[in-house]
């Protein structure tokens, strides 16, 4: 019992730590921010850094809790950003804006939720290199849809069309909402970083909770062994579907949090790139440490706007930091360093509370 209760301490304990984080980290940016020592360009990707980093920690629930390799999430992004985009549009005036908005993120999350299960049933059979082509397909076939979808309204309801705007055969006063390749425009530019800070800490405790509940234990016992776990009665299929669509859901965040951040909504953003690059801050943040995919995320965002200036060396010099990362969180020397430097801590605390009990 009482090591039980030293176990879930220390959760806790971890877990405050990285909420701790976050709002130091946002405390210190409205300092730097209210005091005029920021620069334009870098406040400006505030909002882009909070829409990474909740991709990143949503992304880590499959790729480093559910052990399956995703490369749609770009896909789940784009519904949720259209969905939430769509109905702000839609509603118009009609409601103050911050009610209007949190329904928004409401509808991107629940429509790129139900994507992910639809999508994750067939998917979620596959394995390993299989999975991440189907995946992959799928953020393409998102991307493709949108480039040619057409949808307007007027008083006798929506439109819809696959052609041109033309086809939606809408009354003189109709307004087309969304334009093929065009995307979406005149959306309300909702977000800020306050919001997108409190996602991200949203987004922590579900991921959080989730990890370290039975569902989460179920989760990760599928990853380490499916044989053993489908020998004791766990539900592979139901737990996989789980991660799946609570990732697919929180991507639909992250693009609701993007498309309420710019006038134009095209879907040219969520391509095949920015599936890796969402991969990329996993990966080097640590498979499966979410306090490392939000650093990742900020770092790798924030990195290549802070150089610009050098210009000629800007690309040479992310490079450099990409490696050393990849060194520091996989090369076995350096995990070993790491593992000397966290041992010798703990002895030295171990030793400090020695005396004070003396």
């Amino acid at each position: 019992m009482k090591k039980n209760l030293m176990k879930m301490n220390k959760i806790t304990k971890n877990n405050l730590i990285t909420y701790g984080i976050v709002v130091v980290a946002f405390i210190i940016m409205q300092i730097l921010v209210t005091s005029g020592n920021i620069s334009s360009l870098l406040q400006g990707l505030l909002v882009p850094l909070c829409v990474y980093a909740i991709a990143a920690i949503s992304l880590n629930l499959v790729v480093g809790i559910s052990g399956e390799l995703s490369l749609g999430h770009a896909g789940f992004m784009c519904v949720g950003a259209y969905a939430s985009a769509f109905f702000s549009k839609a509603v118009g005036e009609g409601m103050p804006g911050m009610v209007r908005f949190i329904l928004a993120i409401l509808v991107g999350a629940l429509v790129a939720g139900i994507f992910g299960i639809v999508i994750g049933i067939p998917v979620l059979r596959l394995r390993g290199d299989y999975l991440a082509i189907v995946t992959l397909a799928f953020g393409e076939i998102i991307k493709n849809l949108m480039n040619v979808l057409y949808i307007g309204m007027d008083s006798n309801g929506l439109h819809f069309s696959v052609s041109d705007a033309a086809s939606l055969n809408m009354e003189a006063d109709g307004t087309v909402i969304i334009n093929g390749a065009l995307g979406i425009t005149g959306t309300p530019k909702d977000s800020t970083f306050t919001i997108g800070v409190i996602l991200i800490l949203i987004t922590l405790f579900i991921v959080l909770n989730l990890i370290h509940s039975r569902s989460g234990r179920a989760i990760m016992s599928i990853r380490d062994n499916r044989i053993a776990a489908e020998s004791v009665g766990i539900n592979i299929t139901k737990y996989k579907l789980m991660a799946f669509s609570i990732s697919a859901a929180l991507a639909g965040v992250a693009g609701v949090l993007y498309a309420h951040n710019l006038s134009t909504l095209t879907v040219k953003k969520f391509d095949y790139n920015t599936s890796i690059l969402i991969l990329v801050f996993v990966v080097l943040g640590g498979i499966g440490s979410i306090r490392g995919s939000i650093i990742a995320a900020v770092i790798l965002t924030a990195l290549p706007e802070m150089l610009r200036g050098l210009s000629d060396y800007r690309m040479l010099i992310y490079a450099i930091v990409l490696i050393a990362m990849m060194l520091f969180n996989w090369a076995p020397s350096a995990i070993n360093w790491r593992e000397r430097v966290k041992a010798k801590f703990k002895g030295k605390k171990q030793k400090t509370d020695k005396k004070e009990a003396a």
